[in-house]
């Protein structure tokens, strides 16, 4: 009769938690919605046991957080045994205070973290708790990597899940989310027209699209499994579509880089630009240090005392002065100053790589029968030997080489732009031995085939 007088009493308390739980989470609602008739809810609730432990581990100031963690970590990270009795705790972790390990061990024991085996007496790590240390675990690692697109650990869960056969249609559209993130952030950068910003969102972009490349095999096992339902095989289409968008993103920056060269303001001729300059201004840590030294010596005010302003007054009062005589006639003439233009100059040095850009295309330079592509050559070939500032004004009129919209208009530029010649840029630099350039981005020139036999110039 005790014995169940006494689990009625259990079976009480328990409803009445229960319904305590219930009615909290009920108040966080509106008094027309059951927080029951809510599918993620359901969910939620049915992983209270794993939630919990998360709530143990990391419920507090980031202090309690790292000795749970600590301890936890210590003791799964032997694999040489599973069990533990306090002594072996005490030494393994002797550099805790008693007091703080002992409050440690009683909050993992208490949520199922650490289970203690009253016969043997010892405690042992539960399979939850590794689990959990195993997840944890997979994002500090992938934190650490130069992962700026931040995909790492999104396509690693998905990998995973797929090799054991459980991905689910959640983890899915975690990264189809943040495919789409990318494609606005990349999308707000190129119509910003900041090139810095541009630079760096193409850099993002790159090793988004690695990331891409190695989950393109995982996405064709997800669609090829039959076993899949339907919800998982959307998800796994709608990411290959925001794929495909991502890496349609190159033209885009191609162009927005391009239109920025094109742009591009040169200080006179000392062959810098706009850019070089806030580039050199960007590694300065303290801009105001700058100014250190431009000023040998401060400004010195003069001031007038009312003695000298009466001085100078009366002067201006008792002179004489000589009565202007009007001369009503138009003044002589003179012939007109004589200035020297720089525009020839510039229209000399266009016109003179129109010249070399012109040999190439036309003399000798299309492909063998039998030879793969297009022949192409380093950029320096065509730009050097010149000047710093001739060879940055050559590599500025670059960009122009096959744009459609100067190509239809008249002049230089025009001639120059329907060139049967493409420029291939790159990122990265090399060392030259020239005496005025000591270094240039690495890029080629090439004849574009298909165009010159278009255009008839190319002989059969």
């Amino acid at each position: 009769m005790i014995d169940i007088m006494a689990s009625a009493a259990v079976a009480t308390d328990a409803n009445q938690t229960e319904q305590e739980h219930h009615d909290s989470l009920q108040a966080h609602f509106q008094p027309n919605i059951s927080a029951d008739e809510i599918e993620q809810v359901f969910h939620l609730k049915r992983a209270q046991p794993l939630l919990q432990v998360f709530t143990a581990l990391f419920h507090g100031g980031f202090d309690g957080v790292l000795v749970r963690l600590l301890v936890l970590r210590e003791l799964a990270s032997d694999a040489a045994t599973s069990a533990y009795t306090r002594a072996d705790i005490n030494t393994k972790l002797a550099y805790l205070l008693p007091e703080s390990l002992e409050t440690v061990l009683l909050r993992l024991r208490s949520n199922q973290l650490l289970a203690w085996d009253a016969q043997q007496g010892v405690y042992r790590v539960t399979p939850m708790a590794r689990n959990v240390l195993s997840a944890i675990d997979s994002l500090l690692g992938l934190g650490q990597t130069e992962d700026e697109a931040e995909m790492g650990f999104l396509l690693s869960q998905v990998a995973g899940a797929q090799a054991v056969g459980g991905v689910s249609v959640e983890q899915l559209q975690h990264l189809l989310g943040r495919l789409v993130d990318l494609t606005e952030e990349f999308s707000d950068a190129i119509a910003s027209g900041s090139e810095f910003r541009l630079r760096t969102a193409q850099a993002k972009w790159n090793m988004a699209c690695d990331w891409v490349e190695k989950g393109s095999q995982i996405l064709v096992a997800i669609t090829s499994d039959e076993n899949a339902d339907s919800a998982t095989h959307k998800a796994a289409q709608a990411i290959g579509r925001a794929q495909s968008k991502l890496l349609n993103m190159q033209g885009m920056f191609s162009r927005a880089l391009n239109q920025i060269e094109r742009q591009r303001v040169h200080l006179g001729q000392s062959g810098l630009s706009t850019t070089d300059i806030k580039r050199w201004l960007l590694l300065h840590e303290d801009l105001a240090s700058l100014a250190e030294g431009a000023i040998d010596q401060p400004v010195v005010p003069l001031f007038s005392t009312p003695a000298e302003m009466i001085d100078v007054a009366e002067t201006e009062l008792l002179s004489e002065r000589a009565a202007g005589v009007i001369n009503t006639g138009l003044p002589s003439g003179e012939d007109a100053p004589t200035t020297i233009s720089d525009g020839p100059v510039m229209q000399l040095e266009l016109d003179d790589l129109l010249e070399r850009l012109s040999n190439f295309a036309s003399l000798g330079n299309f492909p063998s029968i039998g030879e793969e592509g297009p022949k192409s050559v380093p950029v320096q070939d065509s730009l050097l030997p010149a000047s710093f500032a001739v060879a940055s004004y050559r590599a500025s009129m670059l960009p122009l080489l096959g744009d459609v919209s100067e190509a239809s208009l008249q002049g230089s530029t025009a001639e120059l732009a329907r060139l049967p010649i493409t420029f291939t840029p790159t990122d990265e630099m090399v060392q030259l031995t020239d005496p005025h350039v000591a270094a240039m981005s690495i890029a080629s020139l090439s004849l574009n085939v298909s165009l010159d036999l278009d255009s008839g110039t190319a002989d059969e």
